[in-house]
């Protein structure tokens, strides 16, 4: 099988906890290689998440490399087993860009997500019309089936909070994100009903940072972590008008960690959050 064009960010994640693993214990990519009877070059794509890798090959790798991690091991076993076509997401390769997919696989296996806005609503929490009136917004015209498309894509991704097993969000928004009026009064007050709705969930956590704060926080990017049932699989997803970006990097991690804890312990707890939504969806 030959390599893979575009490999997913989980894919490539796989690929670079293995290498990780070896360079912990201080082997190269050639002993590596040469234990599992293949080439340097193919070895190298593995690490790179351009070609697969079985579940008992992971588990051979992490003897040789000494690994005790039973559940780092598990978790990638996990992620190597996985197929291209068994996700609902996969509807839209090719027709969407690879971004796309990828927060979509990355919220769909997080164990709970933790998200900071300052100027838009979290996707997870947009309305349609919401939705639509950010696509119909962006700097270079979209065709109207690109935003029928896009707008689709994002409604399915809030399965994840509806599903039988819902992942648990807490979102943090600036109150500028709440008083933008995209789409209009009309659109913008429906989108001010879903959250105060949506705030109301067991799964769902809403917090709102107000304008009244007079601690600077760092809130320009839109910031997404993801939290793994293994921590060292925590993803960040940082996007920003040039596109998103995946971190996994345990600085990068701690870094975002700090920066949400911040943010949350400068926003007004759940219930004073969703009593100046309401507030400010009655003034619209």
């Amino acid at each position: 099988m030959p390599p893979r064009d575009t490999p997913t960010v989980r894919q490539m994640r796989l690929g670079s906890e293995l290498r990780r693993m070896r360079e912990r214990a201080g082997r190269t990519a050639r002993e590596a290689a040469a234990l599992l009877g293949v080439d340097q070059a193919r070895m190298s794509n593995i690490e790179a998440g351009r070609i697969g890798i079985s579940g008992e090959r992971i588990r051979r790798l992490a003897t040789f490399y000494v690994c005790a991690d039973t559940a780092l091991v598990e978790a990638l076993c996990a992620i190597a087993e996985e197929r291209r076509g068994q996700f609902w997401w996969d509807e839209y390769r090719g027709i969407l860009a690879p971004g796309f997919l990828d927060v979509a696989e990355m919220e769909h296996h997080a164990v709970y997500l933790r998200s900071m806005q300052a100027m838009v609503i979290p996707g997870l929490l947009q309305t349609e019309d919401y939705a639509r009136a950010l696509f119909q917004g962006v700097v270079y015209k979209l065709p109207i089936q690109e935003i029928d498309v896009r707008v689709e894509h994002r409604m399915r991704r809030q399965t994840i909070l509806e599903r039988e097993n819902p992942v648990r969000l807490t979102a943090t928004i600036h109150e500028a994100a709440l008083r933008m009026r995209f789409g209009g009064r009309k659109v913008a007050r429906a989108q001010l009903e879903r959250l105060v709705e949506v705030s109301g969930c067991e799964m769902v956590t809403v917090r709102v940072v107000p304008f009244t704060n007079e601690e600077f926080v760092e809130t320009t990017d839109q910031i997404a972590y993801a939290a793994s049932a293994v921590p060292r699989l925590d993803t960040v997803q940082v996007d920003n008008i040039v596109g998103g970006h995946f971190l996994d990097a345990e600085a990068e991690l701690q870094r975002y960690r700090k920066l949400l804890d911040k943010a949350e312990s400068l926003a007004l707890d759940a219930e004073e959050s969703r009593q100046l939504i309401h507030h400010i969806a009655r003034e619209l």
